[in-house]
């Protein structure tokens, strides 16, 4: 590697996203603009922001890492992540934007009438927002450390306080242009390496083995059933309860525009992660050595110096950590515009100074937790805030937009009891050795946790004697009915 030159790569981005910034900045005036872009994102600009937002740390960096480290299994986790939108488009997509709402809690308020179930929303809200901001600050923190040798604290703090700063300047006009700019340059920044190696590999001495790549343990034989489809009902319905995900639908003109927007999103997700798994598959060839937990994350910065020493692989690395940074910098940008948006209006004024206010805390509090804690796998991190998204947040995001039974009391108890169980059971494996058969059952609570869930939100919907809101018919009716033209 050539340190001189990565740093080049991040210098670049962080350049680009300050100037990108700007520009934004230069047509953010009202609140509207800071919350939801005033409503004006079109499709192919709102879907590569949400693409932008979305592929993570976790993406970028811990998926060719799942791959190399688990074969076929790793597969589990793009397949999930892209046909979590397609849940969206069928469920949730059109509807959320029908409603007027600017964030989630706001959505739940307006649903069921109660300032206790939005108050309960926003703390998942917050919750789920900064359980998936610390990744994207350790990924980077790893990202120098590896390239530059600088201390893994450096890339943490650079992050945040460059997304504490273009949020607070420009707010959510701003930011889709940067997170639309970072999808392109993240998608180029690994393609580009692929199709130099996969190229390099085929005529070099490197044979292709079917059984290193896909070994029989790591196919359908060796899958626990259990917990397969545990994790892939969690990326399934963990996208529709993630904060930043579903905003983003908020700054569509219509309903029909933000399902369409779904759609794009479909796309330009899935070629990403086609990408991301055949540079895992590429680093099962050429550098199995890295297949080691801790280690595995960092393959996509070592492969191509690997393959190609001198120049050309140091060129290749700098891109690879430029497409990094900037997939650090566009999810945790999009979390926090989600997440200073419910601070601003429950907490403060729902002012723009509120908002940028907001945006700076909701920066720090995951930068104190990630300069306290070590970094986990990245990939795994990131299950586990869609774990909880799908146990908490999912249930009532689908129930209110097609239930007209659902309560606030059985909201709150529903989103109470999901969280909690599926935080428990998270912190006991983590914790406990030795759990024995109750492991899978902890390790992937999601097959359980959802569906407890759901269940604890329709009985105690059903047994509420005050019944739904007397609205409610009449919410129901706007967000299911389709614009005119």
């Amino acid at each position: 590697m050539n340190v001189v030159l990565d740093l080049i790569g991040v210098a670049l981005v962080i350049v680009a996203t300050l100037l990108i910034g700007v520009y934004g900045l230069r047509i953010s005036r009202t609140t509207g603009d800071f919350f939801v872009a005033s409503r004006t994102v079109r499709p192919v600009w709102n879907a590569s922001a949400i693409s932008g937002e979305y592929l993570s740390a976790g993406t970028f960096l811990g998926l060719s890492g799942l791959v190399l480290l688990d074969g076929a299994r790793g597969f589990w986790f793009p397949i999930g992540y892209a046909a979590g939108y397609l849940l969206v488009l069928a469920f949730v997509a059109a509807p959320l934007r029908r409603s007027g709402a600017y964030t989630i809690p706001d959505f739940i308020e307006a649903r069921l009438e109660s300032t206790s179930a939005r108050r309960v929303t926003s703390i998942a809200v917050l919750v789920i927002g900064w359980l998936y901001i610390v990744p994207q600050l350790h990924g980077a923190g790893l990202t120098l450390l590896v390239v530059a040798g600088l201390p893994e604290w450096v890339g943490a703090v650079t992050v945040a306080v460059l997304v504490a700063a273009a949020v607070a300047a420009g707010g959510m006009r701003a930011i889709t242009y940067v997170q639309a700019f970072q999808y392109w340059l993240k998608l180029t920044a690994l393609l580009v390496p692929v199709v130099f190696i996969a190229f390099a590999l085929s005529g070099g001495p490197h044979d292709f083995d079917p059984a290193l790549v896909f070994p029989v343990e790591a196919g359908p034989s060796g899958f626990d059933a259990y917990e397969t489809a545990s994790l892939l009902l969690a990326l399934l319905l963990g996208t529709m309860g993630l904060p930043h995900v579903l905003v983003r639908f908020y700054t569509s003109p219509t309903g029909v525009s933000a399902r369409r927007t779904t759609v794009i999103v479909i796309g330009m997700v899935s070629a990403f992660y086609a990408v991301s798994s055949t540079m895992g598959l590429l680093a099962r060839i050429a550098a199995p050595d890295l297949a080691v937990p801790g280690v595995a994350d960092t393959v996509v910065l070592l492969l191509p110096s690997r393959v190609f020493p001198g120049v050309f692989g140091e060129l290749l690395t700098a891109l690879i950590v430029a497409g990094a940074f900037a997939a650090f910098l566009a999810t945790s940008a999009g979390l926090v515009v989600s997440l200073a948006g419910v601070i601003s209006q429950d907490v403060f004024s729902g002012s723009v100074r509120s908002f940028r206010l907001s945006a700076v805390l909701c920066a720090l509090v995951p930068l104190a937790v990630a300069l306290l804690t070590a970094p986990a796998g990245l990939g795994s991190s990131v299950g586990v805030v869609f774990v909880v998204a799908a146990s908490t947040l999912s249930p009532v995001v689908l129930l209110g937009v097609w239930w007209r039974g659902l309560t606030a009391r059985g909201a709150v108890a529903g989103m109470l009891s999901g969280g909690l169980a599926a935080g428990l059971a998270l912190l006991v494996h983590a914790l406990i050795d030795g759990v024995g058969a109750a492991a899978p059952y902890l390790a992937q609570p999601a097959a359980w946790t959802i569906p407890l869930a759901t269940a604890v939100t329709v009985v105690l919907s059903i047994l509420d004697p005050r019944g739904p809101s007397p609205r409610s018919e009449r919410f129901l009716a706007r967000v299911h009915t389709p614009e005119r033209g």
